[in-house]
């Protein structure tokens, strides 16, 4: 039996695209090539597609860009990515399966999901459905308070709303959630674009910068919590990995800390009391579900550092993959190895794929 051809797609139009590199690159290396293939499919900050075959080690630096663009230069019908018309070239004929690696907008947000859905490519993780909700955080929030999920207090609003000035923001901030308050693109990862405002004369700043993300902006009760973690595997029947805590060197788990600062620490399993594991499975259970996230993600929670209190914080439909991110270690501290993790993503893409098509391959080549 012939292996599986497995599409890696990294990069991207987002301000994630380092850590997208160091995600990929973890998993690349974590595939196993005795059962699959890999094909390393990248996008540019410009959004272009481009096959590249260069080595490994180059992705994290970004030469992988220039390798890519001169063999293009120099072979164009092999390293271009056709996507439309019937050539050898197309990105159906490259590959069987996609594995997005992709943090942040146009790619962890449903629309490279939508794009392979268009080419019948089964592909790993979240569908159209949960990566989009999951990525808008006011969306999801909704979803979550419809679901009776305990979530922090919060003001949605939208980035038109600060040319009207900030004075009924300030006053509603606060009569509603007081400070401090973190303001927070909705649609962003990695914590890009946060801040934590602790007094009124930070809010408008804290507004602007959140504003140069997304057009719908959060503001967030800050609640003096634990940063608790759990990794989520399934479609329709779920593994819940360990449930681990992140230990900041900063006031917060911001970029910095999250990529960058070596004094950062998690600590897997957390020490949480055995009812407070349970109730926190439950809610990430629930969560997963209510917003259609099938395939995997990792799920933030707080926990109120004086109540005990959980609370729901979002949904990563493509968390980080790097040598240190919290979901894949979660995962192995269940018994999983890092390529049984990139084997079972495979195997729930593939299910879903198969259910969707009711039990029939549309593509029998595949």
């Amino acid at each position: 039996m012939s292996k599986k051809r497995i599409g890696v797609i990294f990069g991207g139009k987002s301000g994630e695209h380092e850590v997208s590199l160091m995600s990929a690159t973890s998993v690349i290396r974590a595939i196993d090539p005795e059962k699959f293939d890999v094909v390393m499919l990248g996008i540019t900050r410009q959004g272009q597609w481009l096959l590249y075959e260069g080595p490994l080690e180059a992705l994290i630096p970004g030469e992988w860009q220039a390798k890519a663009e001169e063999d293009l230069r120099r072979d164009p019908a092999r390293f271009s990515l056709c996507i439309l018309g019937n050539g050898a070239n197309t990105l159906v004929n490259r590959i069987d399966f996609a594995l997005p690696i992709l943090h942040g907008p146009n790619g962890e947000d449903g629309t490279v999901q939508g794009l392979l859905e268009l080419l019948d490519i089964p592909y790993g993780g979240c569908g159209v459905l949960g990566a989009s909700t999951s990525m808008d955080k006011v969306t999801a929030k909704k979803v979550f308070a419809h679901e009776g999920i305990r979530q922090a207090p919060y003001i949605a609003l939208n980035a038109r709303d600060l040319k009207q000035g900030c004075d009924r923001i300030l006053a509603q901030t606060e009569k509603e959630l007081g400070y401090p308050v973190f303001v927070k693109p909705s649609n962003m990862g990695s914590s890009v674009g946060i801040t934590k405002v602790s007094a009124p004369d930070q809010l408008a700043e804290a507004l602007d910068t959140a504003a140069r993300y997304d057009d719908r902006l959060l503001i967030e009760q800050g609640i003096r919590c634990r940063e608790l973690e759990i990794a989520v595997l399934g479609n329709y029947e779920l593994t819940l990995g360990s449930i681990g805590e992140i230990l900041p060197a900063a006031d917060y788990y911001d970029y910095k800390s999250k990529y960058f600062d070596a004094g950062s620490k998690i600590c897997i399993p957390a020490d949480i009391p055995p009812e407070k594991k349970e109730e926190l499975q439950d809610m990430a259970a629930r969560a997963y579900l209510a917003l259609g996230c099938q395939g995997y993600a990792r799920i933030d929670f707080m926990m109120d550092r004086d109540t005990a209190e959980l609370y729901l914080n979002e949904i990563n439909s493509i968390p980080g993959f790097t040598h240190a991110s919290m979901f894949p270690l979660l995962c192995m501290d269940i018994g999983m190895t890092y390529p049984e993790i990139i084997e079972r993503i495979v195997e729930l893409g593939y299910e879903r794929y198969h259910v969707k098509n009711n039990g029939k391959d549309r593509n029998p080549a595949r």
